[in-house]
C-alpha cells in the first residue's frame, strides 16, 4: 500500500481551446485525487495560455494511481465552462519520488484541446515495522 503526501506543482497550460465567445477565457484548474479536491486561482484574462505556478498537497493512503486535472473557464453570468481534463498517471512518481514539470494532454470528448504542465513530488511515510495494535490501540484501553 502506498502512503505519504503527493505535492503537485501546477505550472501552466498552453494551446487550450478558447470556449469564450467574447473576450479571453479566465481558466482555473480543479485537481482531484480520490475524494480530495482542490481548486487553483483563476487566471483572469489569460486566455488559452494561463500560468498558475501553484502547489497543492494531497494525502495518499491507498493505491489510487491517477490524478485528474480539470480545466474550467470562469464565467460571471453563466455556468463555468468545461475546457478539458488531463488524467495523470502516478505510478512513476510513486516509484521515483519526483518528476520534473511534464506536459500532459488536455482532452475533451476524446479530442485533444491543449496541454498542461505539472510537476510531481511524492514523499512516502514509513510504515514498516509499525504495529498499530500495540501503539495506543485496543490492547492498552482494557488495562
Amino acid at each position: 500500500m502506498v502512503r505519504g503526501t503527493l505535492e503537485v506543482l501546477l505550472v501552466s497550460a498552453k494551446g487550450l481551446e478558447d470556449v469564450d465567445f467574447f473576450g479571453k477565457m479566465d481558466p482555473y484548474a480543479v485537481l482531484t485525487y480520490r475524494s480530495q479536491e482542490q481548486k487553483s486561482s483563476t487566471a483572469s484574462g489569460a486566455g488559452s495560455n494561463p500560468e498558475w505556478n501553484e502547489t497543492f498537497v494531497f494525502n495518499v493512503s491507498d493505491n489510487v494511481s491517477e490524478l485528474i486535472v480539470k480545466i474550467m473557464d470562469s464565467d460571471t453570468f453563466s455556468k463555468d465552462d468545461f475546457v478539458g481534463e488531463a488524467k495523470i498517471p502516478l505510478e512513476a512518481v510513486f516509484a521515483e519520488g519526483s518528476l520534473p514539470p511534464t506536459i500532459y494532454s488536455v482532452v475533451k470528448d476524446q479530442r485533444y484541446c491543449g496541454e498542461i504542465k505539472v510537476g510531481l513530488t511524492f514523499t512516502p511515510v514509513e510504515t514498516r515495522g509499525f504495529d498499530e495494535e500495540a501503539f495506543g490501540g485496543w490492547k492498552h484501553s482494557a488495562h
